[in-house]
């Protein structure tokens, strides 16, 4: 498919993605928004380099000076991982970002969509949003979940974050039809670990597997994402029933200060950090590398099919 004109690729990507090689989408909240510096920007550039030893092309997404960037330098990585003026987008967020010359760290919602307009197919991130605990009362439903219905892309991640309520998280995304399917395992994992204590809708064994599916999915016409859940390596995760106490903890704490809205997920990330004295940092990064290795093997996968 023609390059979209309205994004800025780097060489790397923009040779990638003409010659029909395997691309991976990442996003940039994890820098910006997701964990302190400079373990921010160290990971980012070792997920790439992951992303590039498993044979496949890294494409973190951002929007900088207003532009949407595919692919970014490593002093634009310093940027997104070390500038105040940053602000986490979603879908919603881009084209104000766009239209007024911001810097924005794209969501999985906003670097889905990107994704899609730049026609890559597979998306690495650490965990999705979901519908939050006491969505009855907020309405507080991540965009991930919307954008996953709409977007034709893969995301691979840690299944979504254990802050969430996983149950309803999983009847959305049934309802919109999007396949949620766990790699390996029968169970649908919580972020830092493992099992969240409910079965996964569906199974995959390896990446190829899952690369068939993408195909049988889009060839029939069935438009929207795929959500692979990637289990967290076992010898990285943070059991359920260790973390749960420290995610109430830091629910409680975030209720007192009455915060709300788009600046929940990194109050709770950061504050878990905090009490775990910082082993879910560890965490979360293993999972988040683990799951750009995989997400190289779906991408290298799919496009030794021919598909794009």
């Amino acid at each position: 498919m023609p390059l979209n004109p309205q994004l800025d690729y780097t060489p790397e990507v923009r040779d990638a993605l003409e010659l029909g090689r395997p691309v991976v989408a990442l996003e940039s909240t994890i820098i910006s928004h997701g964990m302190p510096y400079p373990q921010n920007v160290q990971t980012a550039r070792e997920v790439e380099a992951l992303v590039r030893q498993h044979g496949a092309t890294p494409a973190t997404i951002a929007v900088l000076h207003g532009r949407i960037k595919v692919g970014l330098s490593p002093d634009e990585l310093e940027l997104l991982a070390t500038d105040k003026a940053v602000q986490k987008i979603s879908t919603r967020d881009l084209p104000v970002t766009v239209a007024l010359g911001g810097h924005g760290a794209t969501t999985v919602a906003s670097t889905m969509r990107i994704a899609h307009l730049a026609g890559i197919r597979v998306f690495a991130t650490g965990g999705t949003g979901g519908v939050h605990r006491g969505a009855e009362r907020s309405m507080d439903v991540s965009a991930d979940l919307t954008e996953l219905s709409r977007s034709e892309v893969c995301v691979v991640s840690a299944g979504v974050k254990s802050i969430l309520d996983i149950a309803l998280t999983l009847e959305y995304l049934e309802t919109q039809g999007v396949p949620v399917i766990t790699l390996g395992a029968d169970e649908f994992p919580a972020f830092y670990s493992r099992q969240s204590g409910h079965p996964s809708p569906l199974t995959v064994d390896t990446p190829e597997q899952a690369a068939r599916v993408l195909r049988a999915k889009w060839e029939l016409g069935l438009g929207g994402g795929v959500l692979l859940a990637n289990p967290v390596p076992e010898a990285s995760e943070i059991p359920a029933a260790e973390i749960t106490p420290h995610i109430q903890q830091a629910l409680s704490d975030m209720d007192a200060l009455e915060i709300t809205g788009k600046h929940t997920t990194p109050y709770l990330l950061g504050r878990i950090v905090e009490i775990t004295g910082g082993r879910s940092l560890s965490t979360n990064i293993a999972l988040v590398k683990h799951n750009a290795a995989v997400a190289a093997q779906v991408a290298e996968a799919y496009m030794a099919m021919g598909m794009n």
